[in-house]
């Protein structure tokens, strides 16, 4: 397959949001560069979800597809990867109700909420947990959380102190909203360690 280019590789093909993915945030040979980003296919060559939107007229998304949604998506957001699944239907549905500049604008503001949290929040252990609520709670609430961190947090406040607060808000925030803040794992069958 041809090295594939997308006008906007953080929002993967099959509706994943990379720019809130962990491995994009990743320092190292392990850091992913987002679907159909600079070298993905070097890292992922045998991606199915690109070669289905080959065979499908060379769509950069699934949701153009006519077969969409396929037996593809059938239990996609049952368990996760790296990245939380729980949205990509409804994310799709987004961008096709608000259109993909739209859905762009609200997805690089999100990446750049982040970015910040990792900056200035994560005590080397909360970067999934970011993601994740990053991903999973609406614009609106995400802004809402961090009003609440900029209020809650004292200027002397330790990393660990920072990084408690903003993980407590967002906790609060997700079961105001019914959310669970978890990657969902796929199950192992008895008897597999």
């Amino acid at each position: 397959m041809k090295n594939i280019q997308r006008q906007y590789p953080l929002l993967s093909a099959c509706g994943l949001n990379c720019g809130l993915c962990p491995r994009y945030h990743t320092d190292g040979t392990s850091k992913c560069p987002g679907c159909a980003g600079k070298s993905f296919l070097m890292k992922h060559p045998s991606c199915g979800i690109l070669s289905c939107c080959q065979r499908h007229g060379g769509i950069e998304y699934c949701y153009q597809c006519d077969e969409y949604p396929c037996k593809r998506y059938d239990g996609a957001d049952s368990s996760d990867s790296f990245i939380t699944h729980r949205n990509q239907l409804k994310d799709f549905k987004k961008v096709k109700k608000i259109g993909l500049g739209t859905y762009q604008s609200e997805l690089n503001e999100k990446v750049e909420i982040l970015l910040e949290l990792l900056l200035n929040y994560n005590d080397g252990r909360q970067k999934s947990f970011f993601c994740i609520a990053i991903n999973l709670l609406e614009l609106t609430d995400v802004k809402e959380v961090m009003a609440h961190i900029t209020e809650a947090i004292k200027p002397d406040s330790t990393l660990k102190e920072k990084s408690l607060s903003a993980v407590t808000l967002f906790k609060n925030m997700a079961e105001k909203r019914n959310i669970t803040l978890k990657l969902n794992k796929t199950k192992r069958p008895k008897g597999n360690t």
